[in-house]
């Protein structure tokens, strides 16, 4: 049986960290030695270590007893899961408090994070505060799926799109899921609802040719100019295009060819991997002068509405009447790499793609045999009334 115990840890802050521990008893390895099992659970309940003030030691002895009211808890769950005892106390958590949890737990990944705050908002909004597991049933779960295609709105008052329906909900159900999982749930009711499913939403990339008029077309702000096709020539992201530093620009010698190896070491914002990502000799001269290491490479570069404004005029300027963003960049350097050969798990590699699959639909794109099928019929000698 699971054994739970309340610890203490040392933080350098000087303060103590209360946890529990669930020893899980022990396995022999293969080599005869001994692993003890053992799971931990921290609280986010912290003590003064050498408390001093009246006020100081209140606090520290308010959250000791928190902190033991929890252990209680955690220890009556795993004697009534021992038992098979219906635990009563888990279906009394309010749906509300519960997923506000679940997103804490995904503080670190920021993307995801994000999601779960804004599919919340909306949650918060259809669920009133009193609402517990023991209240949610099917037509409570149909009613949230409900209220995001027909009621939810964004901040500027626009219903969500379909993609934006499908996350919030995946949001929700996630939520549910572990709830189901942890026993606060005692079925698990959300297979029982069908979610939303994705929509295709339109990639705007820019042809070779648009890309070749664009960078002999004059833009009102050298700086953009230059950070677009940047990312159009390595795919990489704004936000990381815009965090650029000098230290992360590298030159690595010279190939068998007798070229310059530049290369770009950094930390992709979105998922936190770090990427190694050769570029061009014109890509590294579209950087500039080598600057100090802590510098930003685009200093002064912004997201704003003048800068969109900006960059939709250049558009114009050079005859490309396609609805261009400075992720369109990106899109286009995927595009262009699969056109000119770039295998697709290459192309995955240099996007930093954690799955192939969202690779894929760039090869959709550019998919050459279904251009090549267009014309695999024997052209028909037509006559036709009525047409000239």
């Amino acid at each position: 049986m699971i054994k739970a115990h309340l610890r203490k840890k040392k933080l350098k802050s000087g303060k103590q960290s209360l946890y529990i521990e669930y020893y899980k008893g022990f396995k022999t390895l293969a080599n005869g030695k001994i692993r003890h099992l053992r799971d931990y659970e921290y609280l986010q309940l912290y003590l003064i270590e050498n408390p001093i003030s009246a006020d100081e030691k209140k606090k520290n002895k308010e959250k000791l007893e928190l902190a033991k009211q929890i252990l209680a808890i955690r220890q009556a769950d795993i004697y009534q899961g021992k038992f098979k005892i219906q635990n009563t106390h888990k279906g009394k958590t309010t749906l509300l408090d519960f997923y506000e949890m679940k997103k804490e737990e995904r503080y670190q990944t920021k993307g995801n994070y994000d999601n779960w705050d804004a599919a919340q908002k909306h949650l918060e909004k259809y669920c009133p505060e009193h609402i517990t597991f023991n209240d949610v049933d099917v037509d409570f779960i149909k009613g949230f799926r409900k209220y995001l295609d027909t009621v939810a709105v964004t901040k500027s008052k626009k219903r969500l799109s379909q993609n934006t329906k499908h996350t919030y909900f995946n949001k929700f159900k996630a939520c549910l899921n572990a709830a189901f999982d942890e026993g606060y749930l005692k079925e698990n009711l959300i297979k029982k609802v069908k979610g939303f499913t994705m929509g295709e939403s339109t990639r705007e990339y820019l042809t070779s040719d648009e890309l070749q008029k664009l960078a002999e077309t004059r833009c009102s702000i050298p700086l953009l100019k230059r950070a677009f096709l940047f990312s159009a020539l390595t795919g990489i992201r704004w936000s990381d295009v815009n965090k650029l530093k000098w230290s992360e620009v590298r030159e690595e010698g010279i190939d068998n060819s007798g070229n310059d190896i530049y290369r770009i070491v950094f930390q992709q914002k979105k998922t936190d991997g770090v990427e190694y990502l050769y570029i061009s000799e014109q890509a590294r001269e579209l950087l500039g002068k080598r600057q100090d290491s802590k510098a930003r490479v685009f200093k002064g570069l912004r997201y704003s509405a003048h800068m969109n404004l900006q960059l939709l005029r250049w558009c114009m300027f050079a005859g490309i009447t396609k609805h261009i963003t400075f992720h369109s960049a990106r899109h286009t350097n995927a595009v262009l790499l699969l056109e000119n050969g770039a295998d697709i798990y290459t192309v995955s590699k240099r996007l930093g793609h954690k799955e192939i699959r969202t690779t894929e639909i760039y090869a959709k794109i550019i998919d050459k045999k279904m251009k090549e099928a267009a014309n695999l019929i024997q052209k028909l000698e037509l006559e036709l009334d009525g047409v000239e």
